[in-house]
């Protein structure tokens, strides 16, 4: 039965938050129209608070609607029927909310209320302007779920429309209109990971903090208050630096752990949209600090401030338009909102630029000129090889966006993205990585002390020295090994280990002061630890796994999968490098059980959910389903349990690689990875191809055994013992009724490592035989009970072989990767550290004036050549 009420309130909430945008927009507006900074007028005042406590409200309503319907299975609805389904556990259901455009916009739009409402709160004097901004924002991201059609004109696209108006012409809506499908299509597979979780909220909490300095650097150029938004703006930088790098780093971990591409970054475009903004950001952050610190680089920071929020719309606009549909294999589809993106990116494009230039004369610029000993002037190289970097990625992965353009105006473009991508971004961010290892290093050493020429080298001397000594031993180490190290990785190298030497310094000097000063140093320690850990790990990832058979595995596999895969029969070991390894089965995974369940103990039922314990399954002294348990489980996905040994040392660990047969995500084969970490290393193992699941098996010609009980039968390399007969029970899934007759051969194989419990079961209901042949897929062997001869006391069987199981599988060896996750701990608690030295800090402070007796003048080398930065 349709419930159309919870959809009804939900598109109501939508329309209402909408409304009450547009009233909180308009009233801020007219609150702070005419009137100084923090002077306003409060009638005006009143209602724009109420109304964006209002919006607030209704954005709850639509999350709580737009939830009930997915936990609910209401698949009448489409949004819950395209993601999500009936076995889903809650938190994955969590994952289902923000899978579609639809919900992702409501994250987003969720996150700006709550920044909203602490802006309203802690922000008063700068509440009405920057609230202006803050409401347009949220216009325009609700009218993206607003799901109106007036005429031919459609205004967002609704989480709310029901199943049978977004697909009309089913047959089965034109027979029953109020049909309710039992299932939905299920989450994306590769989303079922708990990284999907947090990972999306914690990425749009970092794009909703970028729109906070956008706000005030917006406020004060309609103000005309130039100067006096740098500190609050730096609080919010710092924290949308901190999350959305975070953010980024989790989606780069959630690739490495889930995806089977090989790696933890792949210059996908959609990736590349959310890096560009996170660049451009530090950056800001780079140029608030140079105007704090010293009265320069006030109109780089308007502008660099600017930019990320208008970039971070750009990349809305790249993913969810469809234009880099063939592109990347993240994108959303296209709803038909790309002129509404369009409209949206190009409108605070306008209003930004517009009071930029209005303003830009009057922007404060520093008579003070930089020199070559001026730690300012190393800074503002180091945010220009940030915004260079941007650039570069910009300018390429907007290749579909030209293309697109030009047809849109009638000219034909033959503009093609890179064939090798990682190649060509890594070639150029190779050396932003360079820069940036250089001038933190640089900056860092020079920005707590007074330069000359004297001082510098004094102060250089001993992390230069320690660099060039790691760096010779480690190029000798690798040397050792055999391996080769191009020119452009060593000197990444050298300039990582002088980024980590020289702030490892300075903070050891700086925490003899005040702890909370060196948040700068952490986070310049874990970007270089970052840059050293991608070098060693991307640079010298060695397949361990390489076909030393000489064997072809398969004429349809290309060249590299031939050659840098090892084909593993089930239970029979292969070298793979240093270790044996070896596959001994398929697994699957059921709640409430740890670990997986060895698929052999499992009997499948019609519910493909659902299946029959076959013997006890425990884990330790626990049972936790006795023989003949139904129990649930999570078919989608099966786990090859791989055991690796390694040869010298007898060290042995198992890693269970996951594969799904998906023909819907184009290869028809989901592989995620498992990895087994080191100290010093990872063990990175995926599937790369399986026996067709969906291909019936090819059985020998069934042979046949009169038995009595205690005979034996040799079956090609194996022997097996008749044990008895015995009656069947419900573990095979017979749904017995008054009546039947089952009775189970019960027979003991021995394979080569261990033995088996097989039991075919031979059947009589209503005068009709039945027959349930019985399997050992670790051998390749099937039983079947073909008769019974009471009178002799002799039982016949029927045995057939094939081919045994395998797998084809991949190892990459990842050295040091370690670094670029400690790194990014780093990273965030520098910024940590950063946020919380500013804490105390508040808007009431007053600054100093912006005159030479406020600037700390590090300049002691007047004949410099001398430069100035705006």
């Amino acid at each position: 039965m349709l419930n159309t009420l919870i959809g009804d309130v939900g598109h109501l909430g939508v329309i209402v938050a909408f409304v009450a945008a547009a009233v909180a927009a308009y009233s801020y507006f007219k609150a702070g129209q005419g009137r100084t900074l923090g002077d306003t007028d409060a009638a005006w005042l009143r209602l724009g608070r109420g109304a964006f406590a209002m919006h607030g409200l209704a954005v709850f309503v639509v999350i709580a609607a737009l939830f009930g319907i997915i936990h609910g299975h209401r698949y009448e609805y489409y949004y819950a029927w395209s993601h999500s389904s009936n076995h889903l556990p809650v938190y994955y259901m969590i994952s289902c909310f923000w899978e579609g455009q639809e919900g992702s916009f409501l994250l987003w739009i969720f996150w700006h209320v709550l920044i909203g409402f602490a802006l309203m709160r802690y922000s008063r004097r700068w509440e009405a302007p920057v609230m202006v901004v803050f409401a347009g924002v949220q216009l325009f991201l609700t009218s993206m779920i607003l799901g109106v059609v007036l005429g031919d004109l459609k205004i967002g696209s609704s989480p709310f429309i029901l199943l049978r108006d977004f697909m009309p012409d089913l047959p089965v809506f034109k027979l029953n209109p109020d049909f309710v499908p039992k299932d939905g299509t299920g989450l994306n597979a590769l989303l079922q990971n708990y990284w999907m979780v947090i990972h999306p909220p914690t990425l749009f909490l970092g794009f909703a903090l970028t729109l906070v300095p956008f706000a005030y650097a917006v406020a004060a150029l309609w103000k005309g208050e130039l100067t006096k938004w740098v500190r609050p703006a730096m609080r919010w930088s710092l924290w949308g630096g901190l999350v959305l790098g975070v953010g980024i780093m989790m989606g780069a971990y959630w690739a490495y752990e889930t995806l089977n591409f090989g790696g933890y970054w792949n210059w996908d475009p959609v990736e590349n949209a959310v890096y560009i903004p996170w660049l451009v950001l530090v950056a800001s952050l780079h140029g608030l600090v140079l105007w704090q610190r010293s009265r320069t680089a006030l109109r780089t920071s308007f502008v660099l401030v600017i930019a990320t929020f208008l970039l971070v719309l750009y990349a809305t606009f790249l993913t969810r338009s469809g234009v880099l549909g063939n592109a990347s294999v993240h994108s959303f589809t296209d709803l038909g909102l790309s002129g509404q993106l369009i409209i949206y990116l190009l409108a605070f494009v306008v209003v930004a630029v517009a009071l930029l230039v209005w303003r830009w004369k009057q922007i404060p610029v520093s008579p003070k000129e930089l020199t070559t000993y001026n730690a300012e002037l190393w800074v503002f190289v180091g945010a220009t090889v940030l915004c260079l970097g941007a650039f570069q990625v910009l300018v390429t992965t907007s290749i579909p966006v030209y293309n697109a353009f030009l047809g849109f105006i009638g000219i034909k473009s033959n503009l093609a993205l890179p064939a090798d991508q990682i190649q060509h971004y890594t070639k150029i961010q190779l050396w932003m990585g360079v820069g940036v290892a250089f001038f933190s290093g640089l900056a860092q050493v020079m920005w707590w002390q007074k330069n000359n020429k004297d001082s510098l080298t004094s102060s250089l001397t001993v992390p230069g020295i320690l660099t060039l000594l790691g760096a010779a031993l480690v190029i000798l180490l690798v040397q050792y090994y055999g391996l080769k190290m191009e020119a452009s990785y060593i000197v990444l190298l050298t300039t990582a280990l002088f980024g980590v030497l020289a702030n490892l310094g300075m903070v050891f000097t700086l925490m003899k002061r005040k702890v909370s000063l060196s948040g700068g140093g952490i986070a310049h320690i874990g970007i270089a630890l970052m840059l050293l850990g991608i070098l060693a790990s991307a640079g010298y990832s060695n397949i361990i796994s390489q076909n030393v058979s000489g064997l072809l595995y398969s004429r349809e596999f290309d060249e590299t999968t031939n050659r840098d895969n090892v084909l593993l029969w089930r239970n029979d070991k292969a070298p793979m490098g240093k270790y044996d390894v070896s596959y001994t089965g398929q697994y699957f995974d059921a709640p409430g059980v740890p670990g997986y369940i060895d698929k052999q103990l499992l009997f499948r039922t019609a519910d493909e959910y659902k299946a029959l314990a076959r013997a006890d399954i425990k884990r330790g002294d626990k049972v936790y389903y006795k023989a003949g348990d139904t129990l649930e489980i999570l078919p989608e996905n099966t786990y090859y349990r791989v055991e690796y040994k390694d040869r010298k040392t007898g060290e042995a660990f198992v890693l269970y690689p996951r594969a799904q047969v998906n023909e819907e995500m184009g290869e028809g084969l989901l592989a995620s990875p498992d990895i087994k970490k080191f100290l010093d290393h990872d063990i990175y193992s995926h599937i790369s191809a399986v026996p067709p699941p969906d291909k019936e098996k090819d059985w020998s010609e069934v042979k046949e055994h009169v038995l009595s009980v205690g005979d034996t039968i040799f079956l090609n390399d194996y022997f097996a013992v008749f044990r008895g007969v015995e009656p069947a029970h419900q573990t095979a899934g017979l749904g017995l009724q008054k009546g039947d007759l089952a009775i189970q051969g019960d027979f003991l194989v021995f394979g080569e490592k261990k033995q088996y419990h097989v039991h075919p079961v031979f059947v009589v209901r209503n005068r009709m035989i039945g027959r349930v042949p019985d399997e050992v897929e670790d051998l390749g062997l099937r039983l079947s009970f073909l008769a019974v001869d009471p009178q002799q006391g002799k039982f016949t069987f029927g045995v057939s072989t094939t081919q045994k199981d395998y797998i084809i599988l991949k190892a990459v060896e990842k050295p040091f990767i370690n670094l670029l996750w400690s790194g990014t701990l780093l990273m965030a608690v520098g910024f940590g550290m950063a946020i919380y030295k500013r804490r105390r800090e508040t808007e009431a402070v007053v600054e100093p004036a912006d005159t030479e007796a406020a600037q700390v003048d590090y300049d002691y080398t007047p004949k410099a050549p001398k430069r100035q930065v705006a």
